[in-house]
C-alpha cells in the first residue's frame, strides 16, 4: 500500500475537515463501491460543469436575469458565480502566458471562450485540466478518433513533441480550433434535428471501435437508482417524490435493463458540444465525463437538456416533440433501436432527471432540484406521447 499526502490529492477545506478528526496519523479509506453509495465522483464534475456552463454563456452575451431563469438561481447567485470564474480566468491567464511558450505558435491573442478552454489565435484551442486521470482519458480519446477520421480537434504536440504540459497545479493540452458553433434555433429546422441524431449516432459506432483498443470506467445508471439516489431521497423523506412512485420508476426501467445496450457514451450530449458550421455538422467536442453505459442514456439526456433550456431556446412542447421524433429517426438512419430500447426511453428519462435531482438536493441546490422534478413529471406525465412520437 502506497500513502498519499493529503494535501497533494485533497481540496483544502476537506484536509481542515479531517483534522478535526485526527493528525499526522495514517487513515485507511476504503474502496468504495460506486454503483450503489454516494455520488461517484463523476457527479462532482456536474456541479463544476453547471457553472461553467453559466460563465461560458455569459461569455457569450447571455444576461445575468436569462442565465437566473434558465437555471432556475437568483440573479445574485449567477452574478457569485460569474465573479468566482472570472477570479480563476485572471490567474489561469497568467499561467497560460507562461506555458503557450511549450509549443511552436508564437505570441498570439488569447481569448477565453469556455470556462477551462482558451483560443490561442484563430487555429488553436488550448484547455485546461486539474485531472490527470482526465486528461489521459481525453488524450486517448482524441487519438483514436482522429485516427479514425472521425472529426475532433488534433492534438498539438509541444516543441519536445509532447501530448501535454503540465505546472505546479494544472495539465495543458493544445488542440485545432474546429470550425463551428452550438446550434441555437434546433426547434426551427427539423433536418437540423435529424441531422443532430445522426451525428451521435456516428459517434456511437466510434466508440464501439474506441473500446476495442481501450478500457472505460463501467457505470449503470439502474444500480445508481438502487443505491446512492434513493439514498439521498431517503435522508430528506421522500420530500420532493413519494417513495412508490420512485419504486414504481425503478421496477419500470429493471425489467427492461438487461435488454439495453451498453457501450461507451459521451454523457454529456448537449448542444454545446457538437458543433455546427453553415447547419452541416463541423464537430464533436468535451469528452470529460465519458463512461460505459446504456447507449440510449445520451439521445434521453440530449432531449432532457433541451427542456431544461427550453426557456432560452424559445422551444415549447410542441417543438420539443417534433425535435424528438426527427432526432430518434436520424439516430436510426444510421443505428436501428430495440424495441427493448424505445420502451425504455420515457424511464432512462426519468431516472436521469431523479438523478439530477437526488445530486442538487446533495447541493442544497433546491431550485435546481425542484426543476428536475417538474421536467421528471412532465416525462411521467407524457410517456404515451413519448412512446408514440418515437414510434416505439
Amino acid at each position: 500500500m502506497n500513502y498519499k499526502n493529503a494535501n497533494n490529492i485533497l481540496p483544502e477545506n476537506l484536509v481542515q475537515e479531517i483534522q478535526r478528526y485526527v493528525q499526522g496519523e495514517y487513515i485507511y479509506i476504503p474502496i468504495k463501491d460506486k454503483a450503489t453509495n454516494t455520488a461517484p465522483t463523476e457527479y462532482i464534475i456536474e456541479l463544476k460543469k453547471r457553472n461553467e456552463h453559466i460563465f461560458t454563456k455569459s461569455l457569450e452575451g447571455v444576461s445575468n436575469r436569462e442565465l437566473a431563469n434558465m437555471y432556475h438561481l437568483s440573479e445574485s447567485s449567477i452574478r457569485r458565480i460569474i465573479v468566482e470564474q472570472r477570479k480563476g480566468y485572471k490567474m489561469m491567464y497568467s499561467r497560460i502566458q507562461q506555458v503557450i511558450d511549450e509549443w511552436t505558435i508564437g505570441k498570439l491573442d488569447i481569448k477565453q471562450i469556455y470556462d477551462s478552454a482558451w483560443q490561442i489565435g484563430e487555429e488553436a484551442v488550448l484547455k485546461v485540466y486539474d485531472d490527470c486521470d482526465m486528461l489521459q482519458r481525453n488524450i486517448k480519446m482524441l487519438t483514436i478518433l482522429k485516427q479514425m477520421e472521425i472529426p475532433v480537434g488534433k492534438i498539438i504536440r509541444t516543441k519536445s513533441e509532447k501530448a501535454y504540459v503540465k505546472d505546479d497545479k494544472y495539465f495543458y493540452i493544445l488542440s485545432e480550433k474546429l470550425q463551428g458553433s452550438n446550434l441555437t434555433d434546433i426547434h426551427k429546422n427539423s433536418k437540423i434535428a435529424s441531422e443532430m441524431g445522426r451525428v451521435l449516432a456516428k459517434l456511437h459506432i466510434a466508440f464501439k471501435e474506441c473500446e476495442k483498443q481501450e478500457e472505460f470506467w463501467n457505470n449503470s445508471l439502474l444500480q445508481e437508482m438502487k443505491g446512492w439516489i434513493k439514498d439521498v431521497f431517503t435522508k430528506n423523506g421522500w420530500k420532493y417524490i413519494d417513495e412508490d412512485k420512485f419504486i414504481c420508476t425503478v421496477d419500470k426501467l429493471e425489467c427492461l435493463y438487461e435488454k439495453l445496450p451498453v457501450q461507451l457514451i459521451h454523457r454529456d450530449v448537449h448542444l454545446g458540444n457538437f458543433l455546427f458550421y453553415n447547419d452541416k455538422f463541423s464537430g464533436y467536442i468535451d469528452f470529460d465525463l465519458s463512461q460505459r453505459n446504456i447507449k440510449i442514456f445520451d439521445l434521453c439526456y440530449f432531449m432532457l437538456g433541451l427542456l431544461s433550456e427550453e426557456e432560452l431556446l424559445d422551444i415549447s412542447e410542441e417543438h420539443w416533440f417534433d425535435i424528438l421524433k426527427y432526432f430518434f429517426e436520424g439516430y436510426e438512419q444510421e443505428i436501428k433501436l430495440s424495441a427493448e430500447e424505445k420502451q425504455a426511453v420515457p424511464y432512462v428519462m426519468e431516472s436521469i432527471e431523479l438523478l439530477f435531482a437526488a445530486w442538487f438536493l446533495e447541493q442544497d441546490d433546491i431550485k435546481c432540484a425542484e426543476d428536475a422534478m417538474r421536467i421528471f413529471k412532465f416525462v411521467e406525465k407524457n410517456e404515451e406521447k413519448v412512446l408514440k412520437t418515437i414510434n416505439a
